[in-house]
C-alpha cells in the first residue's frame, strides 16, 4: 500500500509550498492532547498548537461532547434570515470575554475573512457617513491574511509579491520600539494627512507572521490615541494573539485604550472547526444601521455561524476560563521565563523576546525565511519530536495550554541543542 506521503502527490496542493522543492509532506494519522503521529507511530510535540489553533489541545474530550451533542441537533443552516441558539449562546459569551465596548458580532470563516470584513467596516462606516476616507493605515511587518484587502494591509513581500499593483491604498508606519515613538507620534499627527484614514489595522502586542516581533503597550497606547482623535477606526487583528495567549483572554486587554473592530480566529473554536468573528462597538455598528438597504454590510459566507463550530467556540470558551486553564498559562509563562534565563546569554543568540505564553528567540546568524537553512532547523526539531516551525533565523514557541511540563522540557531540549550545534 502507498503511504500518504506518494498518495498525497498525485492530487494536492499545499500551502506555503514550493512542490518542486519540497514534494513529500509527513502523512499524520492521529492527534491527542500536544502531540501529534504519524503514519508510522512516531510522535511529536505540538510546539505551535497547529498554527496556534488547538489551544486546549488535539481532540479534547470537552470539545468532541458539545460539538458531538450538537450534531445530532442541528448541523448546519443559512444565517441570513434564521438564527439558532449556539451563535446566540457564543455571543452572549464572547461580548462577556471581549473588551467592554465591543456590542456585535459578524460572523465568518477564517482568519483573513475576519480582517478583509475588519477592513470593509471600516471603509464603508465612513462611506455610510458621507466621508472619503479610502486610505488604510498599517504597521511595517505585518500580516493580515491572504484575500486581497488582508494582503493590501500587509507587508511581507514574500506572500504579496504578485498581487501588489492591485492592492487598495495603504500607508505604513514603524512598528513602535523605545529609540522611535517619539518620531513616530509626530508623524502621525504632522506628516500624515490622518484624515483621510479610514483604519488602523494591527496586530496588538506580537506580530505572528513577522517572527513574533514584539511591541509595548504603552507605545501602542501613544498610537491609538492619536488616531482616535482623528476619527480613524482602530481594527485590532486578534486572530492570532486572541483567547489566553498573551496571558489576558486578549491583547488589548492590555490597554485603556480599546479597538473599534476586533478581528479573531484560530483558537476561536480551539482547533476543532474554522470559524471567526468580527467584532465592533455599537458606534460602528449604528453607522450601517439604516432605512436604506445598501447602508447594510453586504458580506456573507455560506457556513457563517455553523452551529457546530459555535459549539466549539462554546467549549473553548469554557475550558478558558476555567481555573486548570489560568492555572496552566501562568505554568507556562513561568516556565518560559526560566528557559529565558537560562539560554538568553547564548554566544549563538541574538535577542529573545516573550509576551504571555508566546517565547521567541533570534539567532545570530543571517537566513532566508525558507531557504536550507531553515529547513536544517526544521528536521532537526521533528527528528527530535518536536514540531517547531522556525521563521528564518527565529524559533519560537506556542504550545497548548495543556502542555506538560515534561513535554515543554523536551521542546527546551531541542533548541538547545540547535544552539550548540552549530
Amino acid at each position: 500500500m502507498k503511504s500518504l506521503s506518494e498518495r498525497d502527490q498525485k492530487h494536492l496542493w499545499h500551502p506555503l509550498t514550493q512542490h518542486k522543492l519540497h514534494p513529500k509532506m509527513l502523512g499524520i494519522v492521529k492527534a491527542k492532547g500536544a502531540v501529534l503521529y504519524d503514519e508510522q507511530g512516531k510522535e511529536y510535540i505540538d510546539g505551535i498548537s497547529s498554527w496556534y489553533t488547538c489551544m486546549y489541545g488535539h481532540c479534547n474530550d470537552a470539545i468532541i461532547a458539545k460539538v458531538y451533542q450538537q450534531m445530532q441537533q442541528l448541523d448546519q443552516v443559512v444565517f441570513s434570515g434564521f438564527t439558532h441558539e449556539p451563535a446566540i449562546a457564543l455571543s452572549e459569551a464572547l461580548i462577556t470575554l471581549l473588551p467592554s465596548n465591543q456590542e456585535k458580532l459578524f460572523f465568518s470563516d477564517n482568519g483573513s475573512t475576519s480582517t478583509e470584513i475588519g477592513i470593509k467596516m471600516a471603509l464603508q462606516y465612513h462611506h455610510n457617513k458621507g466621508q472619503k476616507r479610502a486610505v488604510l493605515l498599517a504597521f511595517d511587518d505585518g500580516f493580515h491574511g491572504d484575500t486581497f484587502g488582508a494582503m493590501s494591509v500587509s507587508s511581507l513581500s514574500v506572500y504579496n509579491g504578485p498581487f501588489e499593483d492591485y492592492f487598495i491604498d495603504v500607508k505604513r508606519i514603524p512598528v513602535p520600539t523605545d529609540d522611535n515613538i517619539g518620531n513616530l507620534l509626530q508623524e502621525l499627527e504632522n506628516t500624515l494627512n490622518l484624515d483621510a484614514i479610514a483604519g488602523f489595522i494591527y496586530e496588538p502586542l506580537v506580530q505572528g507572521a513577522a517572527a513574533m516581533k514584539m511591541h509595548k503597550a504603552e507605545h501602542l497606547e501613544k498610537i491609538l490615541k492619536v488616531i482616535k482623535s482623528h476619527n480613524v477606526l482602530a481594527i485590532a487583528d486578534e486572530v492570532m494573539t486572541g483567547f489566553g495567549k498573551t496571558g489576558k483572554h486578549f491583547a488589548s486587554d492590555y490597554m485603556e485604550v480599546k479597538p473599534d473592530i476586533i478581528c479573531m480566529s484560530k483558537a476561536l473554536t480551539a482547533g476543532m472547526l474554522p470559524m471567526a468573528v468580527t467584532s465592533c462597538t455599537q458606534e460602528v455598528y449604528d453607522a450601517f444601521y439604516s432605512d436604506d438597504i445598501a447602508k447594510g454590510l453586504f458580506h456573507g459566507h455560506t457556513y457563517t455561524a455553523n452551529p457546530l463550530a459555535c459549539a466549539a467556540a462554546l467549549a473553548g470558551i469554557e475550558l478558558l476560563t476555567s481555573d486548570g486553564i489560568q492555572k496552566n498559562i501562568g505554568k507556562i509563562i513561568q516556565w518560559h521565563q526560566g528557559f529565558d534565563a537560562e539560554i538568553k546569554d547564548h554566544p549563538k543568540i541574538a535577542a529573545t523576546r516573550q509576551t504571555g505564553i508566546i517565547y521567541a528567540l533570534d539567532l545570530n546568524i543571517t537566513m532566508e525565511r525558507y531557504g536550507n537553512v531553515r529547513d536544517k532547523l526544521f528536521k532537526h526539531f521533528m527528528d527530535s519530536g518536536v514540531f517547531l516551525r522556525p521563521l528564518g533565523n527565529t524559533i519560537y514557541i506556542l504550545a497548548p495550554y495543556i502542555t506538560t511540563r515534561e513535554q515543554m522540557q523536551k521542546i527546551y531540549n531541542s533548541i538547545k541543542e540547535v544552539l550548540n550545534s552549530f
